[in-house]
């Protein structure tokens, strides 16, 4: 069932509870009490103490929110529990709710971790008895609680088909544990380094005083659709690696002679010098390969041999 489906399906009143009531939990909550669920609890490790425990309490209140004090008054208050803390915190939780979980609840961590953390997750939890899946969140707190986000694992359908009905966006990715957590934690490698490298590349050209031309000149590049844009850099990487790593140890000179530490100019060299090592461009005979498949089964072959 797709998530359009699941979104045609009849609103149930359920009893919610979340773990977390930062940015994400906070709009998860006000958008599902404001859409007409009619009990929503929080656990917030923060909401009674520290220095945003008015904030925390002052969101709870707007948004028709029960803050309550501990994992076993939570559990007590939701059967379906939906986790929205940092991923560090993750394990953490799991150990602390999985005394006063049963049979009876679902439980899912939607926080950006690896797999291996929400198998971890699971672990703790499988003597409870509770559905258990995993969840990543795509979108952002802008969109409402109806930014997309990602299920998979034995829960996963279960939390699409209770949230959808009432105007979230969960897509089911997948039986396997971990599907949606390791689909968005890799994603940020892009996303997050695209980030970092726009405040490299934006410091270092405000000093030479281009910074609005350099910005223009990426953004030309960068306008075709991304998956094409894909499909041409790694395939033409294969071959073209030491000039490209050339030139990004000539970039990091430019962004040290700036007075900014050129640390992802770096070690972009350092991956691109890494590529050049593999022989890539001797295996295709200097001729661009035609997939970007061929590319990554090539440099996967490689790494088997060296390992």
């Amino acid at each position: 069932m797709g998530a359009e489906a699941a979104m045609g399906m009849e609103q149930q009143q359920f009893r919610f509870g979340l773990v977390g009531f930062g940015e994400i939990g906070s709009t998860v909550a006000a958008g599902l009490r404001q859409a007409g669920l009619a009990s929503v609890a929080a656990y917030d490790l923060h909401a009674f103490d520290g220095p945003f425990a008015g904030l925390i309490q002052s969101r709870a209140a707007a948004a028709g929110v029960t803050l309550l004090r501990s994992p076993r008054e939570l559990a007590a208050a939701a059967e379906v529990i939906f986790g929205a803390t940092p991923g560090v915190a993750s394990v953490d939780s799991a150990a602390g709710f999985a005394p006063h979980l049963t049979a009876a609840h679902v439980f899912v961590d939607f926080a950006s971790a690896t797999p291996r953390i929400k198998q971890a997750v699971a672990a703790h939890l499988a003597a409870s008895g509770a559905l258990v899946g995993d969840g990543s969140i795509e979108g952002t707190p802008l969109q409402g609680h109806a930014m997309p986000m990602l299920s998979s694992g034995p829960a996963g359908e279960r939390i699409r088909d209770l949230l959808n009905p009432w105007g979230m966006r969960v897509e089911f990715v997948g039986e396997a544990l971990g599907t949606a957590s390791g689909i968005k934690i890799l994603r940020s490698v892009l996303l997050k380094g695209i980030e970092a490298l726009h405040d490299e590349m934006l410091l270092a050209a405000r000093h030479y005083g281009i910074a609005d031309r350099v910005l223009a000149s990426a953004a030309k590049t960068l306008a075709r659709p991304w998956n094409d844009t894909v499909q041409s850099l790694l395939p033409s990487g294969a071959i073209h690696a030491k000039r490209r790593a050339e030139e990004l140890e000539m970039s990091a000179e430019a962004v040290r002679d700036a007075g900014i530490a050129p640390t992802m100019a770096q070690a972009i060299a350092q991956r691109l010098r890494w590529k050049e090592s593999l022989g890539l461009k001797a295996h295709f005979d200097g001729i661009v390969p035609a997939t970007l498949d061929e590319v990554l089964q090539a440099i996967e072959q490689r790494m088997a041999r060296d390992a």
